[in-house]
């Protein structure tokens, strides 16, 4: 058996993230759909913005096509439906809308290419999902085609399959740290104070930076966003002070005039590590400084898939990344999808 009859006995979503344009995501999505095929499994396709065109619509470099077997369950804009070179039977229009035609849900009764889209509004996504389930799909891959940062929340989906490859860097050391460094940030701990969750579940409906003491008060401040605040947050944080929740994204500027002794003292808390925009060499030097963080929801990696070739005209030697990644990665499968 595959890696995708092995995920598919877990998890009944999977959204594929890629790290950057051109790491693989396509490639990994093709690799998947034909593993299901061979391993006889119903897929469902959709995605969270438009997927399978012949070439990028903002590069406009070429890229690979979506081919689908018959009996997938797939989603397909009014405008895209003409355009498919399978045969498509029309089982459900339905209300989710894109900026290309509302979407039809399908069956695809002659295999071929097809060019995919879905809602990108997660809820709308989710809804959706579970219509194709209705309609006979075992598993559904989620191909995260506009905004890869959003695609990877768990709220998406099960688990992500996290697409990576030489196009982040000539230097395999950097390749794979940055996609090591990514992986740990979407493992980050989830928070275990209860007490802290539910102060936090009753002031969620207007989101604020909230600080919680030891005795779980609440006090929100006058921000909606960490962005640009540290002073005010280093302001508020008393010897009390136990946890410190961020909405929104998470920068340097967040904590850049925190003192560090007030940085070792309380504990960050972020929705999720989507939320996180801090590279690898300043992640290190925060963690050596005490840094601490929960999420409320981290998100689960069930494989990484990497690509050695670079549009640039550069690769790695087959087997060579692939190898190097699993080896940082010991608990998660590697798949190099162009061998």
């Amino acid at each position: 058996m595959g890696l995708l009859y092995d995920l598919s006995t877990e998890y009944k979503t999977l959204s594929i993230v890629g790290m950057a344009k051109n790491a693989g995501k396509t490639t990994a999505l093709n690799y998947l759909i034909e593993e299901a095929d061979d391993e006889m499994i119903r897929l469902g396709i959709t995605s969270t913005g438009r997927d399978g065109e012949t070439s990028d619509l903002v590069t406009g470099t070429e890229k690979p096509r979506v081919y689908l077997y018959e009996d997938t369950v797939v989603s397909v804009p009014a405008q895209l439906y003409e355009l498919a070179e399978a045969g498509l039977e029309i089982l459900e229009l339905t209300k989710f809308g894109t900026a290309i035609g509302d979407i039809m849900l399908c069956r695809v009764a002659e295999s071929g290419y097809v060019q995919i889209a879905g809602p990108v509004a997660t809820a709308d996504n989710k809804k959706m999902c579970a219509r194709m389930f209705d309609l006979g799909a075992e598993l559904i891959l989620i191909d995260g085609a506009i905004d890869r940062k959003s695609i990877a929340a768990p709220e998406t989906s099960d688990a992500i399959i996290l697409s990576t490859g030489a196009v982040l860097s000539r230097s395999l050391k950097k390749v794979v740290e940055e996609t090591s460094h990514i992986v740990n940030l979407y493992r980050l701990p989830e928070l275990e104070d209860e007490t802290a969750r539910q102060a936090l579940a009753e002031t969620r409906g207007e989101e604020r930076v909230t600080l919680i003491d030891r005795d779980g008060g609440v006090q929100r401040l006058e921000l909606a966003t960490g962005l640009g605040g540290s002073r005010f947050i280093d302001d508020a944080i008393t010897e009390d002070t136990r946890y410190v929740y961020i909405p929104g994204a998470f920068t340097n500027s967040v904590i850049a005039d925190i003192q560090t002794e007030k940085l070792k003292r309380v504990r960050f808390i972020l929705k999720d590590p989507t939320r996180i925009f801090i590279n690898v060499m300043d992640w290190r030097q925060l963690i050596k400084r005490g840094f601490s963080v929960s999420v409320l929801k981290n998100i689960r990696i069930a494989a990484v898939t990497v690509n050695p070739f670079s549009p640039g005209g550069y690769s790695f030697e087959h087997g060579v990344l692939r190898d190097t990644m699993q080896e940082a990665l010991p608990d998660i499968p590697v798949i190099d999808v162009r061998m």
